[in-house]
């Protein structure tokens, strides 16, 4: 278990960046989707941590909450030579299960289909609302407020 202390949100979309350049270079070929599961309170820092992840991957487009579309997918372009060598994906899914009141809501976008393709990285806000169809290998990260601006951010 890994511990951060963040003290403003470019500390943690940086905490974010070397988590996903890390795991760029230590990932080896898998029969499924990496799942990114980002548990919090409103405000603790999720979406923060999903836009250092998307810079991270080379992404370049604005990373908004989907809350109220519960899902958006994003081109990966890693633009670091020696990480794209790492990165056998090439999409990011950014899911917000926020809204959702039953696991199988989600089953309906697709999510089956999306987290067994090995070319993609899933990352899922409120993971606890569709715990009975989470991946356990899911990576799961806690995030926790400290004060008004510095995050807690636990790696398990």
């Amino acid at each position: 278990m890994e511990t951060f202390i963040t003290n403003n949100f470019e500390e943690t979309r940086g905490v974010a960046q070397n988590f996903i350049r890390q795991f760029l270079t230590k990932a080896k070929k898998s029969k499924k989707a990496a799942v990114i599961a980002l548990e919090g309170d409103l405000g603790s820092g999720k979406t923060t941590f999903t836009q250092g992840l998307a810079k991270g991957l080379g992404i370049e487009e604005n990373i908004t909450s989907p809350t109220f579309v519960l899902m958006k997918r994003y081109d990966i372009g890693v633009a670091d030579e020696s990480l794209r060598q790492g990165a056998n994906s090439r999409s990011l899914f950014h899911i917000d299960c926020y809204r959702i009141e039953k696991a199988w809501q989600l089953q309906e976008l697709g999510f089956e289909e999306i987290i067994n393709n090995p070319e993609n990285i899933v990352v899922i806000e409120w993971p606890e609302r569709i715990s009975e169809i989470l991946p356990k290998d899911a990576i799961k990260i806690k995030f926790e407020f400290v004060d008004e601006q510095r995050r807690k951010i636990v790696f398990n």
